[in-house]
């Protein structure tokens, strides 16, 4: 695929990023790859495949890497861009690491010597970055993390990411690795419609009709589940994880003590001195826009 936007980002502008994601978990991860995989700020380093719990399948680390690589593959991107394999589990405990290519990378890519800043977005559990912190603690002060993760504050709540690794987000939180969290109630107000992915998404290019097959794929087969999905719209919660590294919202978000996180998955307060950036708010309509014309600009041609 060629890049066919009419604009580049100076070179001092842009950033490295790593991609974690549970791809095959349901259907708006792809949407957030896509829209990162297009967008010129960002030197991706690798895209790296999380596990999404043992519920559905025990190979779900391996099913969301073939993901992956099949989205490179439709964007005709194949070989371009690294698929490391993350973890295949959820971390025993705090102090077990799980090493993975994905816990490498990060940590290869936090000590090299590149001078631009690393961010590493997390679209699943946080097992990987807290095994790169547990197997080298060099790293916490050289990598941004943006988490989409975790139940509203104050309480908490349940919430599907956080609760495929509640180890890992510990030791996230007790680590003093810099961290944007987008808890469940802002990332679930990325509401799109069905009839609007059909207009703005489906006629573009392979990708643009892939995208939107495999999410009616998925409505279908879980049609029979009258709470979730809810037949005509989605929520793109991984979406944000893209908008917010092209524009922070410093209006959209708070410094908050981090929580400790109970077996249940609610929020504990036991200090104030290690912060974290959680967002109340994101742009929904630019964190949109800018995916719908990417799409339209890049994939809305012959892909040969």
């Amino acid at each position: 695929m060629k890049m066919r936007l009419p604009f580049d980002v100076p070179p001092q502008k842009k950033i490295r990023l790593i991609i974690n994601t549970d791809a095959k978990n349901e259907a708006d991860d792809q949407f957030a790859i896509v829209h990162a995989l297009l967008t010129p700020r960002f030197m991706i380093k690798s895209i790296c495949a999380a596990h999404f719990g043992t519920a559905r399948t025990v190979t779900s680390m391996e099913e969301s890497r073939e993901e992956a690589l099949h989205l490179l593959s439709l964007m005709k991107l194949e070989g371009t861009v690294p698929v490391d394999r993350g973890a295949e589990r959820a971390m025993a405990s705090e102090t077990a690491a799980v090493p993975s290519e994905g816990a490498t990378r990060i940590i290869e890519e936090a000590l090299s010597d590149d001078p631009l800043p690393l961010f590493v977005i997390f679209l699943g559990p946080l097992t990987d970055l807290a095994s790169a912190y547990l197997l080298e603690p060099r790293i916490a002060d050289k990598l941004t993390a943006v988490w989409i993760g975790g139940g509203q504050y104050p309480d908490g709540e349940f919430e599907f990411n956080l609760q495929n690794d509640v180890h890992a987000a510990n030791v996230v939180m007790d680590s003093p690795i810099p961290l944007w969290q987008v808890p469940r109630n802002v990332y679930s107000t990325i509401r799109v419609s069905l009839a609007e992915l059909a207009l703005k998404v489906r006629p573009y290019g392979t990708i643009g009709r892939y995208l939107f097959d495999q999410m009616i794929e998925f409505n279908d087969r879980h049609g029979g589940n009258m709470r979730f999905p809810k037949g005509e719209m989605w929520a793109l919660g991984d979406s944000p994880a893209v908008s917010l590294l092209l524009d922070p919202h410093e209006y959209g978000y708070e410094m908050r003590p981090a929580p400790r996180i109970r077996e249940d998955l609610t929020y504990e307060q036991r200090q104030t001195d290690r912060l974290i950036r959680v967002y109340h708010e994101v742009d929904a309509r630019f964190t949109l826009e800018d995916m719908y014309a990417k799409i339209a600009l890049c994939c809305g041609h012959d892909e040969g």
